[in-house]
């Protein structure tokens, strides 16, 4: 059995890895600080499971915190890297955080790879490396435009380091663009759960606007040339990421002669606009949704959705739930919170 190290394993897609993992047999340990998740999703994995999650509450940035995760487990084969800061305009007004936090981890566990000879590797990145694309659908080949954000910006120099350390190691790299991450494990245990309040994504506040949470939801943007003025984006369910990595875990242990370096999209290859996902919500939930047009946000991009053959190709990987199992399942999950939350009387 092949022990695989998540980073960020109490993370939205870190967590739903794990399961996926588990599942196909693997054993894994976690890191994660705590910073942007909460540490009940590793106990909720453990309630899908069955299987309690060694996870190490370290800063990743903390090359000797990190290596003594290495003394004390032995023969890690594999590193999947999901810790990172990741809100596009938290990245704007901040982006020394952005890049101190999630360059800085990276180099550390590149090392640490290098060290314990860590053959597998990775790395969880974004479909924002595109920038504004000048084709869609984006393939892996198509040229990076100028980064919109920080955050984007981020993980184009992290792609570049990884492809730059390539070269010499004797690890090989998987990089997974993936689009825009949503729904929820089928058992409505684990979901999108932002640490503080820290809502960032779409879903999490379409949901929280259905449940009374917030008054109304804001739509950024309603002047941009596409079908109906909001941003395009291709939503992919969170177990189809999961199982994502998975596979390219079992791709790099199965092929010898892989490629040191390979890129792969993960997305549906349907570009959906935020007021087509309102609709779509308010089509499986029954709620009608309070919105409110607001202006541009600095840093979105248009749109952007993916060209995902290679990864149907070479990973034998595809997505097989539709936007409205999205939906139901972040709904469903929402709904599951807020019945398990602790009474006050």
């Amino acid at each position: 059995m092949s022990k695989i190290l998540v980073t960020g394993g109490s993370g939205y897609i870190g967590s739903h890895t794990i399961i996926d993992l588990l599942d196909h047999g693997f054993e894994v340990v976690s890191i994660d600080n705590f910073k942007r998740s909460l540490p009940t999703a590793l106990d909720n994995i453990q309630k899908v499971t069955g299987k309690k999650i060694m996870n190490y509450e370290i800063d990743l940035c903390d090359r000797a915190a990190v290596e003594s995760v290495f003394e004390k487990e032995k023969n890690i084969s594999g590193i999947i890297h999901f810790a990172a800061l990741k809100s596009v305009p938290e990245s704007v007004s901040n982006p020394l955080m952005y890049y101190h936090n999630n360059l800085e981890s990276l180099v550390v566990l590149l090392y640490i790879a290098q060290k314990y000879k860590v053959g597998q590797f990775v790395f969880s990145s974004s479909c924002s490396v595109y920038g504004n694309a000048e084709e869609l659908p984006v393939t892996e080949d198509t040229p990076l435009q100028e980064a919109e954000s920080p955050y984007a910006r981020s993980k184009q120099i992290s792609e570049k380091i990884i492809l730059d350390y390539s070269k010499v190691s004797d690890s090989k790299f998987v990089v997974l663009r993936y689009f825009n991450p949503v729904g929820a494990h089928e058992s409505a245990l684990i979901g999108e759960d932002p640490r503080d309040g820290l809502v960032f994504n779409i879903f999490p506040r379409v949901t929280g606007t259905a449940l009374g949470q917030y008054d109304h939801f804001d739509v950024l943007g309603s002047d941009y040339p596409t079908r109906d003025g909001t941003c395009v984006r291709d939503y992919i369910h969170v177990m189809d990421i999961a199982h994502a990595h998975t596979l390219a875990i079992q791709y790099l242990d199965k092929n010898p002669d892989a490629p040191q370096y390979d890129i792969f999209n993960l997305g549906t290859g349907n570009g959906v606009t935020v007021l087509e996902v309102i609709q779509a919500f308010e089509r499986v939930s029954g709620v009608k949704l309070k919105y409110q047009m607001q202006p541009r946000r600095a840093g979105d991009v248009m749109a952007i959705y993916a060209n995902n053959e290679k990864a149907k190709n070479k990973l034998g990987w595809t997505a097989t739930r539709d936007l409205d199992t999205m939906l139901r399942s972040a709904w469903q999950w929402e709904q599951e919170k807020i019945r398990n939350k602790p009474s006050n009387n």
